[in-house]
């Protein structure tokens, strides 16, 4: 079941710009494998749950990054104080001072639907239900463990799908941004892939596999189009499809 529950590193990012991200999200891992190790089912969907979250958040931040027009307008009803904080947030984790089930509300800039929010949202009800000192243990087994995971999987991919046309976006505009050497972040190919890129969008295998597999042809107009064909072929290079399978 741990296995089947590791395909969620597919959709966390690969790399991170603090330790002290990467460390937390190294944490609930550690968190969920100990629990079922020592069979607490309950506290192990708790640090799923967080995980899974977590990917919601670098989701949004990809959002706010790419879109940054319309996630400014899908503010509306937010606080003064909020809306500055999350306009001027340094990591996806400012995300958490929403509340869950409002920050869902920025999925709809991915084209995902109020059914489809909804329908997350019943996944933080049912955390919210298991972590109250209730009296009740909901997961008794690892055989009901795995079947809220297959659940929570199956929510996360379909996010990771509706995201494909964003992540689309930010690569083309990263590519154009970054074709002239001169005048961009890091003159080194990879550097720039690896700090700029994958870092600050805080790109998953999967993002990475989305952007290995795009047409860039479209970009052929552009003056720099030789250096941006370059760029393209160095993300190839440092993310090999049999590396990013692997991550995943």
């Amino acid at each position: 079941m741990i296995e089947e529950a590791a395909r969620l590193e597919t959709y966390l990012p690969m790399s991170y710009r603090t330790p002290k991200e990467r460390d937390y999200v190294r944490f609930l891992w550690e968190a969920f494998d100990t629990n079922v190790e020592h069979g607490k089912y309950q506290f192990a969907f708790l640090a799923y749950h967080m995980l899974v979250m977590s990917f919601v958040y670098f989701n949004i931040w990809q959002i706010r990054l790419i879109r940054p027009g319309p996630f400014e307008t899908a503010m509306v009803g937010f606080s003064k104080d909020v809306e500055k904080n999350l306009m001027s947030a340094s990591s996806p984790f400012v995300f958490s001072a929403v509340s869950e089930r409002s920050v869902l509300r920025f999925l709809k800039l991915i084209q995902c639907d109020n059914a489809k929010i909804g329908t997350y949202a019943k996944l933080v009800d049912e955390r919210n239900d298991t972590a109250h000192a209730n009296g009740n243990i909901f997961f008794n087994s690892e055989d009901e463990l795995a079947r809220k995971v297959r659940d929570v999987l199956r929510t996360v991919e379909e996010i990771q799908s509706h995201s494909a046309p964003a992540i689309g976006e930010g690569y083309q505009s990263f590519l154009v941004a970054s074709q002239d050497p001169e005048v961009r972040e890091y003159t080194d190919d990879d550097q720039q892939i690896e700090e700029v890129l994958v870092k600050q969008f805080y790109m998953s295998a999967s993002d990475i596999a989305f952007c290995r597999e795009y047409d860039i042809r479209g970009l052929s107009d552009e003056v720099g189009y030789t250096a941006i064909h370059a760029l393209h072929e160095a993300l190839a290079t440092l993310y090999p499809s049999e590396e990013v399978q692997a991550a995943a």
